[in-house]
């Protein structure tokens, strides 16, 4: 009798292709039932009561850990959320990259350190469209990172704080999707766990995975099994690994996905559902919360020679991508300039890691700048282009800015076509294709009267602000 695993490689190898860029490309065939996929259980959905909201009040204090893995733009929901429960009495620790230590400490959360570098899994997402690797010479650093990541997960849930020695044990977790073993981990630990994103994650009917490329709406549902299982097939070693060697459970056998979840286990998915409603098959334990906002604006004293450059003329628009690497920076840089000149705009961007703003010579209508919070910075602009990060996104949209997505991989393409349908920007720019004409054409877009008109009523839709 064949194994189920054989079963399955050999339906993913005949439906599914990984293309150059990570992103993963299939048809589904007439005779392919979901179920083949090991999605059945966990797709399920049935219609149950809601239940009755608790009071926080009623909870006593916890000690809360949130493992998170991924860029700034990740982690700094998180931080919104972690100040919250803070107010409601708990004790709550933030594991994620070393890289954000003093962005996490500053905040007056603890901090504890996660395995990865957020540098490198962004250059590795970057290069891969996501968490696929787009061929053989890339697995070995997906590996890398993610064994790292997973067994530093442990630790920072049940050791001390590494500054003051003080005890801690998670009484509950919170984490994102891409803390591989988080499930495990409270399963070991035997503590609730609630999973957060700021991306689809949970298979829908309504639209496809953000990691995939699928034309029949057909195959939207399924695409999120597809992609589920390619993960768990790269990684489910590691995983075994650490369940035998450090959590002392037994090893799985068969999983319906990476995770080793179902149903029972809450999302909660970070973003307005004004921007993208919840889907109508998403079950009770499944919900859109909101933006979490971190108010970065009210503390924050803007250089002199930033606030003398707002003030010599209109306002600008800004043009940034953040902790993304970019592949050719001064090209793209001259493509930028060339783009504020030729429309007559005077513009801010933003270097960040990628590089941008090395200019021959200064130009008077181009301010170039490090990082800046977004919710006192985009006050300032008549619009911006940027990667499409969630949290950034937020950010343009809460300010009432026309937005132009430059998507690198990811949820960014997702978030690139929200913002077209919502006709609040224009179709989004691929990264590999960011020219001159299509940077002037986004820009005469954002400026058309009907689209900054059009933004304004989307600014007071009611976006939740947690902190």
């Amino acid at each position: 009798m064949k194994s189920y695993k054989s079963v399955q490689l050999k339906l993913l190898n005949r439906i599914v292709t990984v293309k150059s860029d990570g992103t993963v490309v299939f048809e589904v065939p007439e005779d392919v039932e979901p179920r083949a996929l090991g999605g059945g259980r966990r797709d399920a959905y049935i219609e149950v009561a809601e239940e009755e909201a608790l009071d926080f009040l009623d909870i006593p204090p916890l000690q809360i850990v949130m493992l998170i893995v991924g860029t700034r733009g990740d982690v700094q929901p998180f931080i919104a959320i972690g100040k919250r429960l803070q107010d409601y009495g708990h004790r709550v620790r933030l594991a994620t990259h070393s890289n954000f230590k003093e962005f996490v400490l500053t905040a007056g959360l603890e901090f504890y350190p996660l395995g990865g570098d957020p540098k490198v899994l962004a250059g590795y997402m970057v290069k891969n469209k996501g968490f696929l690797p787009s061929g053989p010479s890339e697995i070995p650093i997906q590996r890398n990172q993610i064994k790292d990541i997973i067994y530093s997960l442990l630790p920072a849930c049940k050791e001390p704080d590494p500054h003051s020695g003080i005890p801690f044990k998670a009484d509950a977790i919170i984490a994102n999707p891409p803390a591989y073993g988080h499930t495990h981990v409270a399963e070991a630990l035997k503590v609730p766990i609630h999973i957060f994103f700021t991306m689809p994650w949970t298979p829908t009917s309504e639209f496809s995975h953000p990691l995939s490329r699928v034309k029949q709406p057909a195959g939207y549902r399924l695409s999120y099994q597809i992609v589920d299982s390619m993960i768990w097939l790269g990684i489910r070693d590691l995983i075994n690994d650490l369940r035998k060697k450090k959590l002392k459970l037994r090893p799985v056998t068969y999983l319906s996905g990476s995770q080793g979840s179902d149903s029972d286990v809450p999302h909660g998915y970070i973003w307005s559902p004004h921007l993208v409603p919840k889907p109508k098959d998403w079950g009770p334990k499944i919900d859109v919360v909101g933006f979490c906002f971190l108010d970065l604006a009210k503390n924050y004293e803007p250089p002199a020679s930033l606030v003398q450059w707002l003030a010599a003329g209109p306002k600008p628009i800004y043009i940034g991508f953040g902790s993304l690497p970019v592949q050719e920076p001064e090209k793209m840089t001259q493509i930028i300039v060339e783009a504020l000149e030729q429309t007559g705009q005077r513009g801010i961007i933003n270097k960040g890691w990628g590089g941008l703003g090395k200019l021959a010579e200064p130009k008077d209508f181009v301010y170039l700048l490090d990082n800046v919070p977004h919710d006192w910075l985009f006050l300032q602009c008549k619009a911006v282009v940027h990667h499409g990060g969630a949290g950034t996104t937020a950010a343009g949209l809460k300010a009432a800015c026309p937005t132009t997505i430059v998507p690198f991989f990811g949820d960014q393409p997702f978030w690139g076509d929200r913002v077209h349908a919502r006709g609040v920007g224009p179709p989004p720019i691929q990264v590999d294709e960011f020219s001159l004409p299509k940077l002037i054409d986004a820009i005469k877009f954002m400026l058309n009267p009907k689209v900054i008109l059009f933004i304004f009523p989307f600014r007071v839709e009611g976006y939740v602000v947690w902190a």
